[in-house]
């Protein structure tokens, strides 16, 4: 294993807190592998880049030696995470868990090295707990505690509903640390609370304290607020290579270099000076960051044809070479009716909501009308919808 500073150089990068260093230090002078965990609940398994700043630091610790545990939650899951919730979650389905469960593992092997995680799921001890179980960890903390977590005490004062099940959450949650004997313990900031549940249940247990280690919440492509799929400020992993490297192109020159340090392993501090000193343009920096983001997840030749793909389209102000072709047995035909047969919109609401934003054109020409109709021609017509997407219309 490296020595522990240099561990510490590596495990520091991008993190909010470490609960405690001196403890961690400790932990690492053992040169033992060390236990590392990640909860993730089955709940919404599509990840996007937000979900990997934490996927990311438990590949760190695999390469460093350390044993790394993909947690499922398959049975806190069924409860889900109160963490920020304004209301009570609605309950997953056995069935949906499930589902749910065997979508991530079909993409965190994308981030992480297969061969050295190990997966698990927490059903196979919470579910053997039983009565006499819940009444002892229910037994070992107070909703005196409970309380002092903010989006609790703000649901109590404004009289809105807490069930008994969310109070089990983080109890739960913290029996996992106790049955795997953790030594760390990932999560996002909005997690704090959880994990510091779980120190205390290891204590009460008589199991060493795991450290605690927060990552930042990242934002989305807006800048502000985080990323999520719900938002539509979001990069999905799964995405193909030219919408990805679109997407991180859009980002602010200052949100690129956030990007840059929880998104890669790049040492892109002399980058950076160059940057801010005017010998190196934002968007050849920006452009290196997309080139380096698409190539871990779909390879360094699919990241160099988006990055040049993007070059001709929006440098270049030309059209990409591979442009699709979709032939009509029609004179003409509605714009909206055409939005939907190239696949750029699922539905007629969708393609008119496109025409209403202006990110709709025909031979470079913005088209505002719902009911427009397009004449089409054997020669074609190149239709662009949004930034990324073109077509190539013609009559067969």
């Amino acid at each position: 294993m490296k020595p522990v500073k240099e561990q510490l150089d590596i495990i520091k990068r991008g993190t909010e807190e470490i609960i405690s260093i001196p403890e961690l230090k400790e932990k690492l002078s053992s040169k033992k592998p060390l236990i590392v965990k990640a909860g993730f609940d089955p709940s919404a398994p599509d990840i996007h880049l937000g979900h990997t700043v934490l996927l990311r630091k438990m590949a760190h610790f695999q390469q460093l030696g350390h044993r790394v545990f993909f947690l499922i939650g398959d049975f806190t899951g069924r409860i889900g995470d109160p963490s920020g919730q304004s209301k009570t979650r609605r309950h997953l389905s056995e069935e949906d868990v499930k589902e749910n469960a065997k979508t991530y593992k079909k993409q965190i092997f994308k981030i992480l090295d297969k061969e050295k995680t190990e997966v698990a799921f927490n059903s196979k001890w919470c579910s053997k707990l039983g009565t006499e179980g819940i009444f002892d960890l229910t037994s070992r903390y107070t909703v005196a505690r409970m309380l002092e977590r903010d989006d609790f005490i703000n649901r109590y004062k404004k009289n809105e509903p807490i069930s008994i099940t969310e109070f089990l959450y983080p109890l739960l949650q913290g029996y996992d640390s106790v049955v795997m004997k953790a030594d760390v313990e990932l999560g996002g900031t909005d997690q704090k609370f959880n994990l510091l549940v779980a120190r205390d249940l290891q204590r009460s247990y008589g199991v060493a304290p795991q450290v605690i280690i927060t990552m930042p919440i990242l934002e989305g492509l807006d800048g502000v607020e985080k990323m999520s799929k719900s938002l539509n400020n979001y990069v999905g992993i799964n995405e193909p290579p030219d919408e990805m490297f679109g997407k991180i192109m859009s980002v602010s020159d200052d949100l690129m270099w956030r990007y840059y340090e929880l998104l890669t392993d790049m040492d892109y501090a002399q980058l950076r000076k160059e940057t801010e000193k005017g010998k190196r343009h934002p968007k050849e920096v920006k452009a290196g960051l997309a080139e380096n983001i698409v190539s871990e997840y779909h390879g360094i030749g699919a990241a160099k044809k988006a990055s040049a793909k993007f070059d001709a389209v929006f440098a270049k102000k030309e059209i990409p070479e591979d442009v699709g072709t979709f032939s009509f047995d029609a004179d003409k035909i509605g714009i909206i009716d055409l939005i939907k047969e190239v696949k750029f919109a699922k539905s007629g609401s969708e393609a008119r909501r496109l025409v209403d934003q202006s990110a709709v054109s025909l031979e470079g020409k913005k088209i505002t009308d719902v009911d427009a109709e397009v004449n089409l021609t054997r020669a074609g017509k190149i239709l662009k919808v949004g930034k990324r997407r073109f077509a190539r219309v013609l009559r067969g």
